[in-house]
């Protein structure tokens, strides 16, 4: 079996609308709107569904809970522009920048926290 590339995660979070504000205004996503009233955030060539807490789709993790994912994504620009970005839009740094390793080499990373607290590292590569 070959896995090839990953097309979705699901994050649970309290308020779909408030992530789905905070995604498109921090992070630049495309909010993605299903017939039947879900929500999806795009974020390149995947998207990340969002789950209401208490109201997820089955089959679903065993104990789905809004905060406690952990995920880096990407951006072509230097870090210090991201890093103004959150500044300017008042979003606190939890760390960062600081020098990190990805899946293609080094990199320069900051991090912050979501509405549901969710750790959101941001990087680029050097």
């Amino acid at each position: 079996m070959l896995i090839s590339t990953l097309d979705h995660l699901v994050l649970t979070v309290h308020n779909i609308e408030k992530s789905c504000t905070f995604y498109e205004t921090i992070l630049g996503f495309q909010i993605i709107s299903f017939t039947d009233g879900r929500k999806a955030i795009k974020v390149g060539d995947q998207k990340i569904n969002l789950h209401q807490t208490g109201k997820e789709l089955f089959p679903c993790a065993k104990h789905p809970t809004p905060g406690s994912a952990d995920i880096c994504f990407i951006t072509p620009k230097p870090i210090s522009d991201y890093v103004r970005h959150l500044k300017n839009s008042g979003i606190d740094i939890e760390l960062g920048p600081v020098k990190r390793h990805g899946v293609f080499g080094a990199m320069d990373s900051v991090y912050f926290r979501d509405p549901d607290g969710n750790l959101l590292e941001v990087s680029h590569y050097l």
